[in-house]
């Protein structure tokens, strides 16, 4: 492959069942200048990457641990941008043209999506659309989004940060933070990724949004990430 201008980096952990279907979707996607696709396995077994289409994606093994698997990840990347994708979230149909145009003129450093939530079996969509709604405001206000927005950045100003801090919860939020207190300018963009809500699914939709809130809160209000993390499966 030539010199991609974009690298699509997914850390997982036991996405077997899942993961060339979401593979499919982003070769499906219409590219300009070049894209490769990272897969980083955290697990020790490397599940994922056994099956793995290796035509489709560079399988990569690392530690466990989100920040670390996106540092592995960007570590070996080709692309003068990176592109940050969880592995339950899906990118709108322009997406790759939407990042070379937030991020080609310099005018931003780094950026996100907006988000939708796909609805599951016996969730209810008003509480979902609420979610959404909320997260996108916090996100225009804060202009630090969540990793399940799609995060994308320049090259050039992720390695000067030194990527994300090697913490076990919250290292998006962190990450973006830090971009924004160095006044590094950061877009917010309508179009929409769609995540799933198989999270609220498994445990429950009052349940997963209150915990989450706590443990923002308690992050903001200064309690380290490695001691938050034990309340988050």
């Amino acid at each position: 492959m030539d010199h991609p201008a974009l690298s699509v980096i997914i850390p997982v952990y036991r996405e077997e069942l899942r993961i060339n279907a979401l593979l499919a979707h982003v070769a499906s996607l219409p590219a300009l200048g070049g894209v490769e696709v990272l897969v980083v396995d955290g697990d020790p077994e490397q599940r994922t990457l056994a099956v793995l289409d290796l035509d489709m994606a560079i399988p990569v093994a690392s530690d466990k641990g989100r920040a670390r698997q996106m540092n592995a990840g960007a570590a070996v990347a080709q692309g003068d941008m990176l592109l940050f994708l969880h592995a339950d979230t899906r990118l709108p149909v322009d997406a790759f043209q939407l990042i070379h145009s937030a991020l080609a003129g310099q005018t931003f450093c780094g950026g996100a999506f907006s988000l939708s939530i796909q609805p599951e079996v016996g969730l209810p969509r008003s509480g979902l659309r609420f979610i959404a709604w909320a997260a996108n405001l916090r996100s225009r206000v804060t202009r630090a989004p969540y990793g399940d927005q799609a995060i994308f950045i320049r090259r050039d100003c992720f390695v000067p940060l030194g990527g994300f801090s090697d913490i076990p919860l919250m290292e998006d939020l962190e990450f973006m933070t830090r971009l924004r207190r160095r006044g590094l300018p950061i877009a917010i963009l309508r179009a929409r990724v769609v995540t799933s809500a198989r999270r609220w699914e498994k445990e429950g939709l009052l349940h997963c949004t209150g915990r989450n809130l706590l443990l923002r809160a308690l992050y903001h209000l200064g309690v380290p990430a490695h001691r938050l993390v034990g309340f988050y499966p």
